[in-house]
């Protein structure tokens, strides 16, 4: 059975330390920030919990590269069999991100494109998205975001699902989305949206399967059995950790096979 995690970070330490993330740094309880983070310790965490591959990615926020394509990519070049690169972009000059999506799926073998409402401070149907979303379904990629409450010490209502995503996904339904973080405390709302919307769906991101909400469960079980994708948000939460619990879900084998690994291969193009 493949496995796929759909939404991981192999962080610097400058990416740990941001101010931002002082929240989840007290989660993880990560007192002190290494000097060093060598990408073993990334495929490590893979190993250690039998993921086959891992959409590995980058950020980009109003202040430049956190964690730039180039550094991904240079990742990707060390297990190419492993991992594989998501790109993010600039969106405060749209046109200069299209080119540089162009760049990252063209040149760089990139499968995605993911950025984050609430880092940014602007909802998905914000103007200055829609020449990434067409540039997007030219390419033949998803695009990739954090939809729900945001953990980072940033204001959360970009994340929320409806009104601004269910805009972009009625406007634009060639376009595949990837909402990551399930929607939280606004679920019902994501699973709402996959369900109406074909290429709409929803990844388990930065919560262990003892923290899915009864609902998202029970979408996973019945008619969202292909809508839904497996992952950790490493390093905040290890792979491993996320699936030591799966078996509490009780799914059958064609609902676990699916979850695991079968639709993010679908979706992201990894076959």
């Amino acid at each position: 059975m493949t496995i796929v995690d759909a939404w991981c970070q192999h962080p610097t330490p400058e990416f740990l330390r941001h101010r931002m993330f002082a929240s989840l740094r007290r989660w993880m309880r990560l007192d002190v920030v290494p000097e060093e983070i060598p990408l073993q310790l990334t495929l490590g965490a893979l190993d250690a919990a039998r993921v086959d591959r891992a959409l590995l990615s980058a950020w980009w926020g109003p202040t430049g590269p956190l964690l730039s394509n180039d550094f991904v990519a240079a990742c990707v070049a060390q297990a190419p069999e492993r991992l594989v690169g998501i790109a993010s972009v600039d969106l405060t000059y749209p046109m200069d991100g299209v080119r540089e999506l162009r760049r990252c799926v063209r040149q760089l073998g990139f499968k995605g494109l993911r950025l984050l409402p609430w880092l940014w401070q602007l909802p998905p149907d914000d103007r200055r998205y829609y020449p990434l979303y067409a540039e997007c379904i030219e390419l033949d990629v998803p695009f990739c975001l954090q939809v729900g409450h945001a953990g980072p010490l940033m204001a959360s209502e970009p994340g929320r699902p409806i009104p601004y995503l269910d805009h972009v996904a009625a406007e634009l339904p060639e376009l595949r989305i990837v909402g990551g973080h399930i929607g939280y405390p606004w679920t019902q709302e994501m699973i709402a949206m996959a369900t109406k919307y074909p290429n709409v769906y929803i990844d388990t991101s930065a919560y262990k399967p003892s923290r899915y909400p009864p609902e998202l469960v029970a979408f996973m079980k019945g008619h969202g059995e292909k809508k839904v994708l497996f992952g950790s948000n490493h390093p905040m939460i290890s792979p491993a950790s996320c699936l030591a619990e799966l078996d509490a879900l009780a799914l059958s084998d064609s609902q676990r096979a699916a979850f695991l690994g079968d639709n993010a291969v679908r979706v992201f193009g990894l076959g």
